[in-house]
Formats: structure tokens, sequence, C-alpha cells
């Protein structure tokens, strides 16, 4: 199965010259339409954005235009494969923001693996665009890059290895929790793998509200031991209290309500299942063979499980928050999407699914759920609105 959707993927590719083309929306008819397209009518935009460049949002493509971009240098469950091959991945993305968004995409692989020429390109461009979407660079540098861009560029950027999963994952987890019936700020969570998903996925549980988090890697506690500790890292072992503690996952598990895996293939044991607490959480999103299949855990007794697989229930995915992110960022013109904008996101996906609806096997709206980016746009605009980084001050 899995060797005939690889197949497919080459042969659809091949025979349709990749998944994106141009479209138009004015129809060039007659001489008159071309005038107004073109010259001399075209006059007139260019002298209005001069005057002020704010309209090229109203006046350009560029108002519903995002840029997905990346280096290739960690690309999906590939790692290092270069810019050009990492080209299907940023096609693909820009299939399914506008699928699931309307947002138009213009994939862009930079080859280069320097940050600062990295960062230096994406600033040349910006002026095209009314977001960018990072994907698939590798960390720590994915940090430095995001922050420089945050902070140099006039418009949203967003990387979404870092915070769509924390997002989705947030959302799964504070809808479990209500079908489980206990609180975020009471429950143990321990989180597996530390990398960009993981540390953004414990920063985020944290400003929702969730206080007893311990981050582990493939030698246990992340600490200050840890050889490669980068920023985040060690933020984070800071503000949980973590940076002499140590311990394997099994032992640091054991009672625990919610494990969480962003890290490799069966890592999670079933003696380590079976020491979670009654009514466990278990979110296993290593891909594509998660660190305990859907079946397994639920035959051990937990209580609610997802992975980041589309053939089994509680699917953790991305595709529910980058999409609706942007949509609404860039329908008030925000310069930025910040911390409120993504709690509003995963508090609007979780709270797609009632009280009364909630299922073990239902606690995350499917992707193809219509209601899905539209809640997720609607909240993340109004949040860009009372947070001051919108520049429309309105939902039209």
């Amino acid at each position: 199965m899995a060797k005939d959707v690889f197949e497919e993927a080459v042969e659809k590719k091949r025979e349709l010259g990749g998944f994106l083309t141009m479209g138009t929306k004015y129809p060039l008819k007659d001489g008159h339409d071309l005038s107004v397209a073109y010259t001399p009518g075209v006059a007139e935009p260019c002298l209005r954005i001069k005057k002020n460049p704010e309209e090229s949002f109203e006046l350009t493509c560029r108002s519903n235009m995002v840029a997905v971009i990346s280096d290739g240098t960690r690309v999906l469950g590939l790692g290092d494969i270069g810019a050009v091959a990492a080209l299907p991945v940023m096609e693909g993305k820009s299939l399914l923001f506008k699928r699931f968004g309307n947002v138009d995409c213009i994939p862009l692989v930079l080859d280069t693996k320097d940050p600062e020429e990295f960062i230096h390109t994406v600033k040349l461009v910006q002026k095209n665009f009314a977001g960018i979407n990072l994907e698939d660079i590798s960390s720590p540098k994915c940090y430095e890059i995001e922050k420089r861009l945050k902070e140099e560029l006039e418009i949203p950027v967003f990387h979404d290895d870092q915070h769509g999963t924390a997002i989705a994952c947030l959302a799964g987890v504070k809808a479990a929790l209500r079908f489980v019936k206990k609180d975020l700020a009471k429950v143990k969570i321990v989180i597996n793998g530390s990398g960009a998903a993981g540390a953004n996925m414990a920063r985020l549980l944290y400003l929702a509200g969730a206080r007893d988090i311990t981050l582990m890697v493939s030698s246990g506690v992340l600490n200050k031991n840890y050889k490669r500790l980068d920023s985040l890292q060690a933020e984070l072992i800071k503000l949980f209290g973590q940076e002499d503690k140590t311990g394997t996952l099994a032992e640091v598990a054991k009672g625990a309500d919610v494990l969480l895996g962003v890290s490799a293939a069966n890592a999670f044991t079933p003696d380590i299942i079976k020491g979670l607490a009654k009514d466990s959480i278990v979110f296993a999103m290593a891909n594509p063979v998660p660190e305990i299949m859907y079946d397994d855990a639920k035959a051990l007794g937990v209580r609610v499980m997802g992975t980041g697989r589309s053939d089994a229930p509680n699917q953790i995915n991305n595709v529910n928050v980058f999409p609706g992110i942007f949509r609404g960022a860039i329908d008030v013109h925000a310069t930025q999407i910040n911390d409120e904008m993504k709690l509003a996101a995963a508090d609007a996906l979780s709270n797609l699914i009632s009280d009364e609806d909630l299922r073990e096997d239902y606690v995350v709206a499917d992707a193809f759920d219509e209601r899905v980016p539209v809640a997720v746009a609607k909240a993340v605009a109004e949040t860009a609105i009372k947070t001051g980084v919108a520049r429309k001050k309105t939902l039209d």
C-alpha cells in the first residue's frame, strides 16, 4: 500500500508537471482589458502604492500570497536532502494551503545552509508576500532564523515544524482532558523528544496553563548536562526545574496523565504504557511509524490515543493549523503571529468538538472538516486585532 502511494506520487507529479499552476482573476478579452491590466492603467496602482506601501496589500496579489520557504536541511523524515530535493514538499504544502485555507502560495527553496544568507534573502523578497511560512529547517538554526525574521520583517513569520505541531497537540490535549475530566494545570505531562516540535509543544502547554511538564531525550531527562542543549531547551529546563533532574523514560512516565511523543518508532514500550495513570492520554506522533501503534496502545489500557497517521483516529495534523492561522493573519494584514494567536487557534480547534460529541476516538477534528480553517482563522484574526498586531481593525 505504502509503495503504491509512493509510486503514485511520482507518476501523478510527472503526469501533471507538479501540482501547482498560475491562475488569473481578470480575463483579457480585448484592448480595454489590456489597458486596465497593464499599460497605461497599471501606472495608477503603482503611484498609489508608492505614496502608501500599505496599499500593496489591497491592490496586488500580495494580499493573499504566502511564501513556503526551506533550505532542505530537515525534510520530513528524510533529513538533509538539499534545497531542490525539498521542492516537492514545499509544493505539497502550498497545495494544502490553497485547499484548506484558500491561501495562494509560492514554494521557494534557498540553495544555502548559511542562516545569514537565508535571512538576507527572505528580507529581500518579503515585499511580494503577506506572510512567510518557514519549513523543514534543521535545529537549532531554525530558532535563530525565525527569531531574526520575526524581528526584522513587517509580515508574519511562522515556522510550522515548531508551532503547527505544538498548536495541534495542545488542541488535542485540551479536548482529551475535557473528555477524561482532568485539569491541564494539575496533570503530569511527559514529552519524549525535545527538538523543535517537542520543545515548542512544552512551551505552548506551559503558556496554556500546564505546570507539571518533563522534557525527555533519548538518553533520559533533558538536563543541563545534555551536550547539544540549545537556547530554547536551556530556557525550558530552567522553567520546568529539570536542570539537575535525571531518569529514564520508564521511570519518569510512571503515573503520567499525558504522554506525548515526537521521537522515534516504537519508543513507548508496553511497560511504559502500563505505568501511566488511569484514563491516560497518549499522542505518539513520530512518522511514519509512531512510538506505539494505535491498537497496541488501546489494548494496553490507554484511554485516549492519537498519532500522526491518517489511518487511525485522533490524527494530530498540522494541516488543521497552518491554513487557518495564515488565513486569519492575512485577512487582517497582521504584522506577526504572536503567542496569543497560537493559543486562540488551539482553543478554536479544541472547542470545535462539543462535550456531548467527545469520544475516545474523537478528540481531534478531521482535517476535511470544513469548520476547522474557518474557526481557526476567525479566532486568529480577532486575537490579532485585540493584541494590536493587525493593520485592519475590523473583520470584513
